[in-house]
């Protein structure tokens, strides 16, 4: 029997499957109707979108084409469902409890069981895939060659490093914090600790001493592991330097060891010099632990896997507390069903492994299903444009994973590069923020040349995998919808007073999971009262011992169409206030983004004496277009056309370039403070700290606008 005759539920063979998808009788579509709201409710104005069908070609070869895991995952087989998940790893003992909900909102998974999850994602792969690239290292100069590493060199790797951390007298659960850029050391560290009991926490390479020092005290490291240099945009960055100073600021924790990576072993690469007894070069130590092997640590499943810390600037970060068992299946399970990905496919994503979609997405998920994932150093659009779909030919890449504003950035810089390039994306996905419907059928036309299927994600580090999506095989795209509840999740949106909003009611809300997953953060590290207050206290039933009574509280605020597919409007923090109305900022930046002009739009809050909030709307232009009161004119008119008057900007500020982390994200919060004439705080983590005194001097030489 051919994968094309498998009968799935219902009495469908996969062929009239694909036959009903094309003729879009698979999803019940029915346009929304849209409403004006109360303050307790977002105002939504967008139009609904038309539903594009996945490709027959992938389909067929879709590892997910079962319509009934949503049966399967259903509230009625909650929460024994997830043993499917769980099931894709190899297990050192068995669970007895799937789920001990005797203390909520704490949760614990698959209790009773052990596992490493080192093992995981490398031992139990070498009889089948020891040849095959585990990892393959993209460095950014092109004049350098691409490393592969296959999962036999990465156990050979991972296990003399491990010899090495426990020498240097690493112990079972002792947190130990990496402060590394995109290079292939960062995963091979990470999983050389899970190998010996040891809890990672990374902290974003891009990120500045103090946030390392804070992060490192509190998670009270005796061990910092870094390296000497690395490259980022055309420049070679002293990252040595930065330990020295992130040691020197830690104010409750001493560290004791600084291990160092050589960018180029046995070359050292940075002009600040070693401090004896502290500091010591890795890669000269591993000349005395070849061929050392350690055996993995069988660990229980509810054991802390990882710290990974929010990256707040205005209040003391929170180190979410992902655990072995839970995180590992659920990161699995979606990296194959989701993210589609099997053994003989090349997966990139381009996002940052200090960030939770690089710890689940390039590491953890994908090498647990034996995948080959692809690490770059660089930027994408550095030396040009080209650079990623140069990668992508030369790589054979063929799952494509990145984020809205690195889409936005590239469309900007590069337009027409995708042409150019002869690579061929059966699937591409988004994640980290919501994604204009303009800039996903971009998207979908130029870099997926028509022929891709492209999943849009919703989730966040507290989290631990996705938790939005469509599984791209079962249901159909929707540009600028995430789609539904990944199976086993449960969402549902309330308004401020705890009111249930209806699908397709056209009023949104604050979105919430009702039920826990297994890869969400187990806690706050060394702080679980604000780990109730911030995510269960709004909805939930304070005190009760029934763990229905708990609803996950986001953050975000969303809007659920008629067929069910939910659009995240963005940090419910991000919503603005205007006369009573409360405006979506995703929905006035994508109406921004719909002129031709516009690569780029950030929407912030400014205060405002009559109204007490207006709109400020910052701009960035596609190469070829110039500033003009007659442009600004003609964003503010298009804003107002496209939502109402009460959402036209009370400015538009055209700017150079947008204030951005290292990873593409828009600091908005820096915009905000620009507006309001207040202080913008530790910019010096950002990828170009120089133009936000560009920006200030510009928006604050200005008069005021006047209102219209």
């Amino acid at each position: 029997m051919s994968r094309a005759d498998v009968i799935v539920k219902g009495g469908l063979n996969m062929t009239e499957m694909i036959k009903e998808r094309q003729e879009g009788i698979f999803l019940p579509f029915a346009p929304r109707e849209y409403n004006e709201v109360g303050e307790e409710a977002i105002a939504v104005h967008w139009k609904e979108e038309e539903l594009i069908q996945p490709k027959e070609e992938f389909i067929r070869q879709a590892n997910m084409t079962d319509v009934g895991i949503y049966e399967r995952f259903s509230e009625k087989n909650y929460p024994e469902c997830f043993k499917e998940y769980a099931d894709m790893l190899s297990w050192d003992r068995y669970w007895t409890e799937t789920l001990d909900a005797s203390n909520p909102p704490f949760f614990k998974w698959f209790v009773g069981g052990k596992l490493n999850a080192c093992y995981n994602c490398v031992d139990r792969h070498l009889q089948k895939y020891g040849n095959k690239a585990a990892i393959i290292f993209a460095p950014e100069p092109e004049d350098e060659p691409y490393q592969f590493i296959t999962y036999r060199e990465l156990h050979r790797r991972v296990n003399e490093f491990a010899a090495l951390l426990l020498d240097m007298g690493v112990k079972e659960n002792d947190v130990v914090t990496f402060h590394l850029p995109m290079v292939a050391e960062l995963p091979i560290s990470m999983l050389a600790c899970a190998r010996i009991g040891a809890i990672h926490s990374e902290v974003f390479g891009g990120f500045s001493s103090k946030a390392v020092a804070e992060r490192a005290d509190d998670a009270e490291s005796k061990v910092l592991i870094t390296m000497d240099s690395y490259h980022r945009s055309g420049r070679v960055i002293d990252h040595k330097a930065r330990a020295d100073e992130s040691v020197n600021q830690c104010k409750e924790t001493k560290i004791e060891k600084v291990l160092i990576w050589e960018r180029y072993p046995g070359k050292y690469s940075s002009s600040t010099p070693l401090v004896e007894g502290r500091d010591y070069l890795i890669n000269d130590l591993l000349e005395n632990y070849r061929g050392r092997r350690v055996k993995p640590l069988s660990k229980p499943a509810e054991d802390t896997l990882f710290l990974m810390y929010t990256s707040g600037t205005t209040a003391r970060p929170k180190g979410c507390q992902h655990s072995i068992g839970g995180y590992l299946s659920y990161v699995a399970g979606t990296s194959k069903h989701l993210f589609d990905i099997h053994p003989e496919d090349t997966y990139w994503c381009l996002a940052d492994i200090g960030w939770i979609t690089g710890h689940s997405y390039i590491v953890y998920g994908p090498l647990s299903i034996a995948a080959t994932s692809v690490i770059f150093e660089g930027t994408p659009t550095y030396p040009d444009a080209g650079r990623s779909w140069r990668i992508a030919e030369d790589l054979h890449v063929n799952i494509f994973h990145t984020s809205p504003t690195m889409i936005r950035m590239i469309r900007r810089d590069g337009p027409d590069e995708p042409d150019k390039y002869n690579y061929h994306f059966k699937l591409m996905c988004t994640v980290g923020e919501a994604i204009e419907p303009e800039v996903w059928r971009w998207y979908y036309d130029k870099v997926g040349k028509g022929e891709a299927t492209i999943i849009d994600t919703w989730w966040q580090t507290e989290n631990g995998g996705v938790i939005g999506s469509n599984l791209p095989a079962l249901r159909a795209m929707k540009p600028g919808s995430c789609g539904i509840g990944m199976p086993g999740i449960y969402p549902v949106i309330f308004d401020e007073h705890g009111n249930e909003i209806e699908k397709g009611s056209g009023k949104a809300g604050n979105i919430c999971i009702k039920r826990p997953w297994p890869g969400s953060f187990q806690t706050i590290w060394k702080d679980p009262d604000r780990y109730v207050e911030t995510y269960y206290s709004k909805y939930s039933k304070l005190g009760s011992k029934d763990y229905r009574d708990y609803y996950y509280f986001a953050g975000d605020g969303a809007v659920q169409a008629a067929d069910g597919s939910f659009r995240i409007l963005g940090r419910i923090d991000d919503v603005i206030n205007v006369a009573g109305h409360r405006l979506g900022a995703k929905e006035i930046e994508s109406s921004s983004g719909t002129n031709e002009e516009v690569a780029e739009s950030a929407v912030v809050a400014k205060k405002d004496a009559i109204k007490g909030t207006v709109v400020d709307l910052y701009v960035v232009l596609k190469p070829g277009f110039e500033p003009s009161k007659e442009l600004e004119a003609k964003i503010r008119n298009k804003v107002s056309t496209d939502i109402g008057p009460i959402a036209r900007p009370s400015k538009v500020h055209i700017v150079p370039d947008m204030p951005k982390t290292r990873s593409g994200k828009i600091m908005r919060r820096v915009l905000a403070a620009i507006s309001n004439k207040e202080d913008v705080g530790d910019v010096t983590s950002l990828a170009n700290p120089e133009i936000v005194e560009v920006i200030k001097n510009q928006v604050q030489g200005q008069r005021e606008s006047v209102l219209v």
